[in-house]
């Protein structure tokens, strides 16, 4: 969803096993010697990696039934036969996402295909990722879920398709345009991405762990919602203990510092909040290129921290969207927000009672973006060459 590529509409005949709808039963493994997705620790992972937990697999279960909930009255048995493939939009560690059409409704969705072959690791983030998008339905700023099947042991999820992540957005708007994302038009994505964290963590005790301007997605008539729960981490007491997860330019300090082991909470999702506004507002990363992870922590770590100021680069900001950024950029963590403090902040209530009409922005610069040749099968050319391209 927030890569896209070429359009590829072949399609190989489809054979399909799938799961009866039944919470009490938990095998969702594949009784074929030569592929299999296993839920269970391979004797080759250390001893130390604890098995999944019954609930985990009933969840996991009851989603992959071969059941299309495309709204709360409309369900459908389906199957891959029933799903027409219409290109590769993206491609992430464990397979591709791809744009698929619902045959029978015309349904249009993104549909992520994790490949059979990922080790128990890569399969306990799939089951997150599962878990998480099942369980959010009921929340208006994380990506719907349609529902998932197994072919061949893959497993395929079927979600809500998007028109475009942030990333792009904002960096066709930049490179290209010459130009940057309005100020209200940031309050809504600031409002919608602390929404749903929020929701993460208060309904699921789960922290995102990779908040980063590819995994916020945007849609035409103005929906903006957070996706890609894989590395999700499970709140212990408030705090998360794995510390090797997330996008590493988005981390915060106490995430990559070695000297820190007891573990971090939410704050360190504001962190990466902080850092994303930053970017997506200003058109550029806030810190320089890192030629190596030790300067990564020299600067991360020890370095002071980005600020934003109400005049920066020739660029004018309001004092509440610089004082909420620097807010979520507080270096101690003790000293950083949480999500209930960041919600009553005055720049995320202003953006409440605001009445800016996202979509009409977000339609114009889609738009212009299919005009110069951009669209959602595009990512042979990388956003920071499209400057170069239509200039």
């Amino acid at each position: 969803m927030a890569d896209q590529t070429n359009q590829n509409s072949t399609q190989e005949p489809m054979r399909t096993r799938f799961l009866p709808l039944d919470m009490n039963n938990a095998n969702c493994d594949r009784k074929r010697p030569s592929k299999k997705l296993s839920f269970q620790p391979s004797p080759t992972v250390p001893a130390r990696t604890p098995p999944l937990s019954d609930r985990t697999r009933d969840r996991i279960k009851m989603q992959a039934t071969g059941k299309l909930q495309i709204t709360p009255n409309a369900i459908y048995d389906f199957t891959a036969d029933d799903l027409t493939d219409e290109g590769e939009i993206g491609r992430g560690a464990f397979g591709a996402v791809n744009q698929m059409k619902f045959n029978r409704t015309g349904t249009v969705m993104a549909v992520k295909r994790i490949r059979s072959t990922v080790d128990e690791k890569e399969q306990k983030q799939l089951l997150m990722d599962l878990e998480v998008v099942m369980k959010s339905n009921d929340c208006n700023t994380i990506v719907t879920f349609y529902g998932a099947l197994f072919k061949e042991g893959d497993c395929w999820i079927c979600m809500e398709l998007m028109d475009t992540s942030l990333d792009k957005f904002y960096k066709f708007i930049c490179d290209c345009q010459h130009s940057r994302i309005p100020e209200s038009i940031l309050g809504q994505i600031t409002l919608a991405t602390v929404r749903a964290l929020n929701y993460l963590k208060e309904e699921l005790k789960i922290i995102h762990r990779d908040v980063k301007p590819s995994n916020i997605l945007l849609k035409r008539n103005g929906d903006i919602k957070l996706c890609d729960f894989g590395i999700s981490g499970q709140l212990v007491d408030s705090i998360a203990r794995t510390k090797d997860a997330g996008c590493r330019p988005y981390m915060a300090p106490e995430r990559i510092d070695p000297q820190r082991a007891k573990g971090y909470d939410v704050r360190s999702d504001v962190w990466s909040l902080g850092i994303t506004l930053m970017e997506v507002a200003t058109g550029k990363f806030p810190y320089p290129k890192w030629g190596s992870v030790f300067e990564q922590l020299s600067q991360v770590v020890e370095g002071d921290p980005p600020r934003l100021s109400q005049s920066y680069n020739e660029m004018e900001f309001s004092l509440d969207f610089v004082n909420f950024v620097n807010t979520c950029l507080i270096k101690d963590e003790k000293d950083r927000p949480k999500y209930g403090k960041l919600l009553q902040h005055p720049f995320i209530q202003r953006a409440e009672k605001s009445h800016t009409d996202v979509s009409v922005y977000v339609s114009a610069i889609l738009e212009s973006m299919a005009n110069n040749g951009i669209t959602q099968f595009t990512t042979n050319l990388p956003a920071e060459r499209w400057s170069d391209s239509f200039n």
